[in-house]
C-alpha cells in the first residue's frame, strides 16, 4: 500500500504525504513512484537509442523484463552483484556487463534528480509529534539519506567497492512545504471556490535552487478588468497551493497552480509568511497565479486584477501559460496590488529601494532610491556594501524594490514591501552569486536576465517606518560630465515632479522594451491605473518633502551605459556616501 500520493507533471514529482515517506530501501524500490520514474527513463534511453540498454541483452524491453530489472536492483540493496547469478538465476542477464549496469544506475539517478522535486504534507490530518514542523523537517531529511543510501548500496554491490569521495547531492527533495487546510474570512463567493486549497505554513529549502522557468523576461503591464475573474475560474484544490504574503502592512493569498510550483515556492525568499492569527483577517487581496480558464473579454489583457469595492479587496489573476512562467509575473502583480490599497489608504507607493545607513564617524541617514526596472536601484544598494568596510558601520535595507511612504505625526516616514531581493546577475559584481550561493534560488543561469532572489532584511525592518532624509530619482542613461554631476539636488516640488513624472530609463533587457524608454513615476505598477488619485498624493507628498526640508535628487547610476554597470553604481554610491560624511 502506497504510503503517500504523488503527481508528475511536466518535469515536476509532487510528493504529497501524512504520515510518513519510505523508511527502508525496500519500501523505495517497491513504491509505483520508482516504477514510473524507471519506466519513463528507459523510454527515454529507448529514444536516442542509448548502448545503457545494453544491459537487457537483447531481451525485450517489455513490462516483464522491467520488472526483473526493478528486481534486480532491489536484490542489489542487500546482496553483491556476484551472488546474484548463485541466488537468483533468473536476474543473471543484469550481471553479465558490471560497467554497464553502473552506468545505468549512475544515469537513472542523475534522471531522477533532474525532476524539480516537492513535498507536500498535510500535518492536520495525523500530526506527526508535539513538534509536527521539526518532525517534517526531519522527515523530509530522511527521505534524501534514504534515497542516496539507496543508490549507494547499490553502486558498491555493483563494484564490490566503497567510494573514497562521497558526494552529498540533493537526492530527495528540493522544495518541501507544510500545507494545511484553513478557514479562511472570506466573502462566501470567494471561499466557496478557495476554501479547500492547502494553505502553506511552513517551508523548506534547500539552497541553491537552481530554477529554468518557462520565460525570463516579462512584458506589458498589469490592466484593471471590467469584471471578477473569481466568477469565471475554476479551480481544482489538488492542483493548487497558497503562499499567504506578508507585503509590507497588507496580507496578500497568493494561489499558484502547480505548472508553476516552482515559482510560487521562491516567494518564500522575497516575502515573509503571514502568522497564524493574521490568516483569522479577511486579506487585502487575492492573486491567482496560472488560471487554466481564457481571462480574454475581462481586460485589455491577460494579466489583470480587479478591484472589488464592495468587499473592499483586489482580485488578480494570470494564465497558466508558458509565456508567463517567469518570477516577475508573481512579484510585480503581488506588488501592484500592494501600491494600489497604499493608494486607498493615502500613502504614496514607490518604485526604488530605501536604506538605512550608519556611517562610520556615526552620521545615520535614510535614503530612497527611485527608478524603473533596470534603473540600479539593488545594484547601487549592492554596491554600499562593496563600499561597507571603507565607510559603513551598518546598514539595513528596508524596501529592495518597492514600498511606501506616509506622513505621521508630522514626520515623512518611509516603508518597504519584501524580505527579499530579485536581482539581476549580469549587473553585479563578477562572482556575487556564490558569495550568497548558500541561500539563494538562482534563476535562467543561462540566458539574458539571469536572476538571484536573496533574502535582504527582517519584516520588522520593513514595516518600522523610518524617517526619510533623502529621495534620489536613478537616471541610469546619463554620462557624467561637467554639466551632469553624479548627484544634483531639485530646487523645488515643480522641478523634482517633472524628472520623476517623466521616469526616463534605458531599458536593461529584464522586460521586452528596450532603449529609452519613459514610465510615469518610474512605476507601471499601479500608478498609470490609478493616476488621477497618484496624481493628487504625488502633488501633497513632493510639497511635504520640501517643507520638511527632505533633499529630492537624481543620481546618475549609469547602468544602462554599456561598460559601467558595474563601476557606474559603485561610482554613484562612492559619491553619496561621501556627501554624507
Amino acid at each position: 500500500m502506497e504510503i503517500y500520493q504523488y503527481s508528475i507533471f511536466e518535469r515536476k514529482v509532487i510528493l504529497k504525504i501524512q504520515r510518513r515517506v519510505c523508511e527502508t530501501s525496500e519500501e523505495l524500490l517497491e513504491s509505483k513512484l520508482f516504477s514510473e520514474i524507471l519506466k519513463s527513463c528507459i523510454k527515454k534511453l529507448e529514444k536516442h537509442d542509448s548502448p545503457l540498454l545494453g544491459i537487457f541483452q537483447g531481451l525485450d524491453i517489455d513490462d516483464k523484463n522491467i520488472e526483473r530489472l526493478e528486481n534486480t536492483l532491489k536484490i542489489l540493496t542487500k546482496i553483491k552483484l556476484d551472488l546474484i547469478p548463485k541466488l537468483h538465476k533468473e536476474y543473471e542477464v543484469f550481471t553479465k556487463d558490471r560497467t554497464l549496469l553502473y552506468e545505468f544506475v549512475e544515469y537513472l539517478y542523475n534522471y531522477w534528480r533532474d525532476y524539480d522535486r516537492f513535498v507536500i504534507c498535510n500535518s492536520a490530518i495525523e500530526k506527526f509529534d508535539q513538534r509536527p514542523y521539526r518532525t517534517f523537517n526531519d522527515t523530509v531529511e530522511k527521505l534524501t539519506h534514504l534515497i542516496r543510501g539507496t543508490y549507494r548500496d547499490i553502486q558498491e554491490n555493483i563494484t564490490g567497492k566503497h567510494p573514497k569521495i562521497y558526494r552529498q547531492v540533493r537526492a530527495g527533495s528540493e522544495v518541501a512545504g507544510i500545507a494545511l487546510p484553513k478557514k479562511i474570512n472570506m466573502p462566501k463567493k470567494y471561499a466557496d471556490k478557495l476554501k479547500d486549497v492547502p494553505i502553506i505554513r511552513q517551508t523548506l529549502l534547500y539552497p541553491p535552487l537552481v530554477l529554468n522557468p518557462p520565460m525570463n523576461k516579462r512584458t506589458g503591464r498589469f490592466e484593471p478588468a471590467s469584471s471578477n475573474p473569481i466568477d469565471i475560474v475554476n479551480i481544482n484544490p489538488g492542483d493548487w497551493l497558497c503562499y499567504p504574503a506578508k507585503v509590507g502592512p497588507l496580507n496578500v493569498h497568493i494561489y499558484f497552480n502547480r505548472k508553476f510550483y516552482e515559482l510560487g515556492f521562491s516567494l518564500c525568499n522575497l516575502f515573509e509568511l503571514v502568522e497564524d492569527h493574521e490568516l483569522e483577517k479577511k486579506p487585502d487581496a487575492i492573486y491567482l497565479y496560472g488560471v487554466e480558464q481564457s481571462l480574454n473579454g475581462i481586460g485589455p489583457c491577460p494579466t489583470i486584477f480587479y478591484d472589488d469595492k464592495e468587499n473592499d479587496m483586489l482580485v488578480a489573476a494570470v494564465p497558466g501559460e508558458d509565456r508567463f512562467g517567469y518570477f516577475g509575473y508573481l512579484k510585480k502583480m503581488v506588488l501592484t496590488l500592494h501600491n494600489i490599497k497604499m493608494m486607498k489608504k493615502g500613502r504614496f507607493p514607490f518604485h526604488g529601494a530605501m536604506v538605512n545607513i550608519l556611517l562610520n564617524n556615526g552620521k545615520r541617514s535614510n535614503i530612497i532610491i527611485i527608478g524603473d526596472t533596470g534603473a540600479g536601484k539593488s545594484e547601487t544598494l549592492e554596491a554600499f556594501r562593496v563600499l561597507a568596510d571603507e565607510y559603513i558601520r551598518n546598514m539595513i535595507i528596508i524596501a529592495d524594490d518597492m514600498g511606501s511612504i506616509n506622513i505621521e505625526d508630522g514626520k515623512v516616514k518611509g516603508y518597504g514591501t519584501e524580505i527579499g531581493a530579485f536581482l539581476r546577475l549580469d549587473d553585479l559584481p563578477p562572482g556575487y552569486a556564490f558569495g550568497q550561493i548558500d541561500r539563494a534560488i538562482i534563476m535562467s543561469p543561462n540566458l539574458t536576465n539571469s536572476r538571484i532572489i536573496l533574502p535582504v532584511t527582517s519584516i520588522e525592518n520593513v514595516l518600522q517606518g523610518w524617517d526619510i532624509d533623502i529621495i534620489l530619482y536613478a537616471n541610469n542613461y546619463e554620462n557624467i560630465d561637467s554639466e551632469h554631476k553624479t548627484i544634483e539636488y531639485f530646487k523645488d516640488p515643480k522641478e523634482a515632479l517633472r524628472v520623476f513624472r517623466e521616469g526616463t530609463v534605458m531599458s536593461k533587457g529584464t522586460t521586452t522594451s528596450e532603449g529609452i524608454t519613459h514610465s510615469y513615476f518610474a512605476n507601471i505598477f499601479g500608478p498609470p491605473q490609478y493616476k488621477d488619485m497618484h496624481e493628487a498624493l504625488a502633488e501633497k507628498y513632493f510639497h511635504a518633502f520640501f517643507e520638511k526640508n527632505i533633499q529630492v535628487g537624481q543620481m546618475r547610476t549609469m547602468l544602462g551605459v554599456k561598460g559601467f554597470e558595474i563601476k557606474g553604481p559603485e561610482n554613484a554610491a562612492k559619491k553619496l556616501l561621501g556627501e554624507l560624511h
